[in-house]
């Protein structure tokens, strides 16, 4: 008997299998019961015919309870109602375990419930859907990334040092010494661009900043790019092929979870590049004639100032050449203006605001060590960092992607926590 997962049903029609599966759910019609089957590479529906199974393996069928594990026998059948395309016409059920009283039952439970129960509400249709979604973002990342002559690398997770330099760090000890959860690989990234050219990395960050939005986490997973040679009007346009490319990889290969989801598909499918580039001067200008005169040249957008902006246009858009006052000291001064910096924010639409920071990085010695000082940083500490302006510097730039948030847009979900595996105990008191 040939076991096979529920994703290789298609494979196998007019055949008889045999699933591991779990019980999603289970409804009886007199003599007929349908199982929902789940196995985590998919979802499918057996039916269990009284007449054809006899009346032991049928009261046995129509006893199982939610979330118990079993090897279900039967031959596959094309099933032209269901999304999945198939169905299992059961022959034999064997329970491995018996599950009492699951706590996630059919019925609406609130958010916090399910973030208690966030082990167990993975199991279902939603969360499933949600993962193979993030998970087929981090193929295309991967994708995308040696396709284009970019190297992995691996920056550290506890550092000595803040590549933000103003954000609130985690701090721990180092032995004797200090050290905190990374926020970020760039400085790390930007050393390994200088010896091998185009790099990314991808790896969990962490930000002690208590902001009870749907949109913030305290702890995240973020692609970082860093690339020499390329100077910043040129990294904007791999960002917006980068984000191009992962959401036609999702429409391509996630449209039994974007159903299920039941996103709207029309709204990803106009993300392609170019996208529109609006300066901070000219989104300033419009947000003040347009009623928000709760912001000023000089300060940074909140989430209702990036919504506004968004919702003009079908796609996400580049905020360009933000006010130095507001953005880490590591930026590329304007050429032509002494108070904005070569940096760019891609606003995702529909709501879900900034997926994408990043800059020129500044490659003059003398200005970083000024920048070093003026943001009152220890320059021992950015020494190593230093080096790289003092030896061989060229023109580079970099960014940074936020998964959970990218995840979270594509997705369609209204709350950025379903949009990681497993929140940590901070990111539920802060979410």
């Amino acid at each position: 008997m040939k076991k096979i997962t529920i994703a290789e049903m298609a494979k196998y029609n007019g055949q008889t299998v045999k699933l591991g599966a779990w019980i999603a759910n289970k409804r009886s019609s007199g003599k007929i019961a349908f199982l929902q089957l789940r196995d985590g590479s998919g979802f499918v529906q057996g039916v269990v015919v009284k007449a054809e199974v006899g009346d032991e393996l049928f009261a046995t069928a129509k006893a199982l309870t939610q979330e118990t594990s079993v090897y279900v026998t039967g031959e596959v059948k094309e099933d032209t109602r269901s999304a999945f395309g198939y169905e299992l016409a059961v022959t034999d059920v064997e329970v491995i375990h018996e599950a009492k009283d699951f706590p996630i039952t059919p019925k609406e439970h609130g958010t916090e419930f399910l973030m208690d129960n966030r082990h167990l509400w993975l199991r279902s249709r939603r969360q499933h859907a949600i993962m193979k979604i993030r998970n087929e973002i981090i193929r295309a990342t991967y994708e995308f990334f040696n396709d284009n002559g970019f190297v992995k690398v691996d920056p550290p997770i506890l550092t000595g040092s803040s590549p933000e330099g103003t954000s609130e760090l985690f701090a721990t000890k180092y032995f004797d010494e200090d050290a905190y959860l990374s926020q970020s690989g760039q400085l790390y990234m930007e050393a390994a661009a200088m010896a091998l050219g185009k790099v990314f990395s991808f790896g969990p960050t962490f930000r002690a900043e208590k902001s009870k939005t749907r949109r913030h986490l305290i702890e995240f997973w973020m692609i970082e790019p860093e690339m020499a040679f390329i100077e910043h009007a040129e990294s904007l346009e791999v960002q917006e092929q980068y984000v191009s490319h992962i959401v036609q990889a999702v429409l391509t290969n996630c449209k039994l979870e974007l159903e299920r989801l039941e996103r709207d598909v029309s709204k990803l499918e106009k993300i392609k590049a170019p996208f529109p580039r609006v300066s901070y001067d000219d989104a300033i200008k419009w947000l003040n004639d347009n009623g928000f005169d709760d912001i000023k040249w000089g300060e940074d957008f909140g989430a209702p100032h990036e919504t506004a902006l968004a919702e003009s246009y079908d796609m996400p858009i580049f905020i360009t050449h933000y006010p130095i006052g507001i953005k880490p000291f590591y930026m590329q001064p304007h050429p032509e203006r002494d108070d904005v910096v070569l940096c760019a924010d891609m606003i995702a639409p529909e709501g879900y605001g900034e997926i994408i920071g990043g800059s020129e990085r500044i490659h003059d010695y003398e200005l970083m060590k000024q920048r070093i000082k003026e943001h009152n940083l220890d320059e021992e500490a950015y020494a190593w960092y230093l080096d790289l302006s003092k030896y061989g510097a060229v023109p580079h730039s970099g960014f940074g992607l936020g998964l959970e948030r990218t995840v979270a847009w594509i997705s369609g979900v209204e709350h950025i926590r379903e949009s990681i595996p497993f929140p940590r105990l901070l990111n539920r008191l802060y979410p």
